[in-house]
């Protein structure tokens, strides 16, 4: 089971003051202190573990072809190589390119500014690289991707991915050869923003794979990160790989959702997409998705797809890869959706229909002309304990698998509802979720679960909905 919010949280507070006391002490003793591009790259060229290579404030111009290589480095777990800017944001890098890795492991590259021209890799010869409190902006080139991760371990975190117009995403993770993914990926605590790409695919924020890459196993996380006016691609965050955590996001204002477009054995949980356009929408098999709250948004919050595919192969060619798998053994759960046009929908536009799949004990509520639930195939999916509520109209849900009562929801400070005092949604799940031992703010599930996304209590629960103050390289 995957680590509960509270205890990554502390687990990543604790090696981030590891990492900021680690800082200081070099910085007292082996700090080097280099004024131009040319001292940088030779203190990086004989760095060993522990050192920490700081890189005066002011706009540097990177030419050659050979970037700021950083080669045949390697630090260690308590004592990584550092390269960094004087100051958070203090320095910024154009030129062709920027830094280039290669055969390293245990970086730290933090604080800088990336202007380069072509896109920023971390290829498969590192492993254990971390990529902190960057402003990214690669030039807005067609077919330019900010950011693509090829290493295993990798940690993306606090940076600020922003401003695209043009077909290429900002964080892409991909892996060996044509099949293979980076494995174990951490995407922690970043700011999306401004991607206003108007083609109708290819500008996600997060791409996780891609199609012949799908049954890889990428055990990624991505948790914690904001997103907002995301509007170049359907899908803020796109999987196309296997085994991932989707955790404790905010997408907000954005006509991106979070898509399970290919992989399998997925878990999105605790996620907040309000305000936008696109929900969930999930395909391929044993996926769980449990505990999101979704609210006002143009189209529908969750779509369990279709498909044109029954169960992508090991042998299956890449291109057969890109039909859409339909879901199998999938359970969408504990989940709150709000005032959208359809709280649960499936898709007619493909013939094989989900199988095996579980809908239950979610919290759907809707206004007048709008229907909860619209699924044209309803022979694959067992419906138990969902509560439906306000004008809309229950849709096609089977009789058994709901209730009509009024959930009480209250109106809390940070904009999110919550269940009242005396909800019928108290105590009331249908099933027991043995792998679910927190809600949607990270508060724990006792006993029976409580419908929807919230489980009841009388403490006020802190702010989960994520601000740019939140997240970014200032965070």
């Amino acid at each position: 089971m995957p680590l509960g919010r509270r205890t990554f949280l502390t687990a990543t507070l604790a090696t981030t003051a590891a990492l900021a006391g680690t800082s200081s002490a070099r910085a007292a003793t082996q700090a080097v202190q280099v004024q131009s591009i040319d001292a940088l790259r030779q203190a990086i060229a004989s760095a060993q573990p522990g050192a920490e290579i700081v890189l005066a404030n002011g706009t540097y111009t990177v030419s050659g072809s050979q970037g700021i290589p950083v080669s045949g480095r390697h630090g260690t777990a308590a004592a990584p190589i550092v390269v960094r800017a004087a100051s958070v944001g203090g320095v910024t890098l154009n030129g062709d390119r920027g830094f280039v890795l290669a055969n390293s492991s245990y970086i730290v590259l933090s604080g800088f500014k990336l202007r380069q021209k072509t896109t920023f890799e971390i290829p498969t010869t590192c492993t254990n690289i971390r990529i902190s409190r960057n402003d990214i902006q690669v030039a807005n080139t067609e077919g330019v991707n900010y950011v693509v991760v090829r290493a295993d371990n990798t940690v993306v975190e606090r940076n600020h991915f922003h401003h695209k117009s043009t077909l290429g995403v900002f964080l892409a993770v991909e892996g060996p050869g044509s099949a293979g993914m980076a494995r174990g990926v951490r995407i922690v605590r970043n700011y999306f923003a401004d991607h206003t790409y108007g083609g109708a695919n290819g500008g996600e924020p997060i791409r996780l794979g891609l199609s012949g890459r799908s049954l890889s196993d990428a055990a990624a996380t991505v948790e914690e990160n904001l997103f907002e006016r995301c509007n170049g691609d359907p899908e803020a965050i796109s999987t196309k790989s296997s085994g991932n955590l989707i955790r404790a996001n905010t997408i907000r204002n954005s006509v991106g959702g979070i898509v399970l477009r290919h992989g399998n054995g997925s878990r999105v949980e605790g996620n907040f997409v309000v305000a936008g356009g696109n929900g969930i929408r999930i395909y391929g098999n044993d996926h769980l998705v449990v505990n999101n709250y979704l609210e006002n948004l143009t189209l529908a919050g969750i779509v369990l797809g279709s498909g044109n595919v029954k169960d992508h192969k090991p042998e299956d060619s890449a291109e057969s890869r890109k039909g859409n798998d339909a879901p199998d053994r999938v359970t969408i759960a504990l989940n709150t959706v709000l005032s959208s046009p359809t709280a649960i929908s499936g898709e007619s536009i493909r013939t094989i229909a989900p199988a095996g799949c579980v809908i239950a004990d979610n919290l759907l509520v809707g206004e007048a002309g709008r229907e909860l639930v619209s699924m044209p195939y309803l022979q694959g999916i067992t419906w138990s304990g969902n509560i439906l509520w306000g004008a809309a109209g229950n849709g096609n849900i089977p009789a058994g698998g709901f209730s009509r009562q009024d959930p009480k929801l209250a109106n809390f400070a940070d904009g999110v509802k919550r269940l009242g005092a005396g909800s019928p949604a108290i105590d009331a799940a249908s099933r027991t979720y043995s792998s679910v031992s927190l809600d949607l703010d990270g508060q724990p599930r006792s006993g029976r679960a409580d419908v929807g996304a919230d489980e009841y209590t009388a403490v006020t629960p802190a702010t989960r909905k994520l601000y740019p103050a939140d997240v970014g390289p200032a965070s």
